[in-house]
């Protein structure tokens, strides 16, 4: 079953570019994805650009509307992922906690939904 870990955090939450914690939280990052691989837990994960770099569509009325920025306004934004192939809610829940980021912010477990 497939577990989506999405990482939740203030981009200024946590260690930071230049900051003597980067290089030692950046591994971690790497260890983390090297044991879910090994494990063959990884389906795959990836961090996302800047919310600056963000832009939001939708369609009202017939019309598209853009705006830049993310879609919510709040402090902890969307900063990356991982897919994870769990035997079940409880595995997944034991490999999320090991993400950098839950020790900062928050990481959302869903099950993705297979359609067949």
């Amino acid at each position: 079953m497939q577990f989506m870990c999405l990482i939740y955090n203030a981009e200024d939450n946590g260690p930071q570019p230049g900051n003597e914690d980067f290089g030692p939280y950046m591994q971690a990052y790497f260890d983390f994805t090297e044991e879910v691989s090994a494990a063959g837990k990884l389906v795959s994960g990836e961090a996302l650009e800047s919310v600056s770099t963000a832009t939001t569509v939708s369609l009202r009325g017939g019309k598209t509307e853009i705006v830049d920025g993310p879609f919510a306004e709040t402090k902890e934004q969307l900063g990356g992922y991982y897919i994870l192939d769990c035997k079940d809610l409880d595995e997944a829940l034991h490999y999320a906690a090991k993400i950098p980021d839950a020790a900062y912010g928050r990481v959302e477990v869903r099950p993705v939904m297979v359609f067949d």
